[in-house]
């Protein structure tokens, strides 16, 4: 037997406001609120799905200069260019971390600067 992740946890400042934008790009939904704590996942599935959920942890303790853990993302209808026009017109902006300009992928930050980036869509294995 293997364990899986089954959610992440992200420390927030504004849990309405991050679980908002998050919905957006992942295309999550709310799943239920703890206290100011937000958890959101797919819809029609929910926890326990094959995918994990996200919840948004009520925070104000500082943050560490950076986050040991980053959300990776792909596109599912659409090319990495129109993904990256959306998500920036969601909210996220452009993040620098060192990064050549040579990358297959985009460095981007959330509302509230947590790093993500956003890989190129995923080709199915034939």
């Amino acid at each position: 037997m293997a364990c899986r992740i089954s959610e992440l946890v992200l420390d927030a400042r504004d849990p309405a406001r991050l679980a908002a934008f998050w919905c957006e790009v992942l295309g999550y939904v709310e799943l239920g609120r703890e206290g100011d704590d937000i958890e959101i996942g797919p819809p029609d599935t929910g926890f326990g799905g094959p995918q994990p959920t996200l919840v948004l942890n009520a925070s104000t303790d500082p943050k560490p200069a950076k986050l040991g853990l980053h959300i990776d993302v792909s596109p599912t209808d659409r090319d990495q260019e129109a993904e990256l026009a959306r998500l920036l017109a969601a909210g996220a902006t452009h993040a620098d971390c060192g990064q050549t300009g040579e990358e297959s992928w985009y460095v981007l930050a959330d509302p509230e600067g947590n790093l993500f980036c956003l890989l190129k869509k995923q080709i199915p294995a034939a």
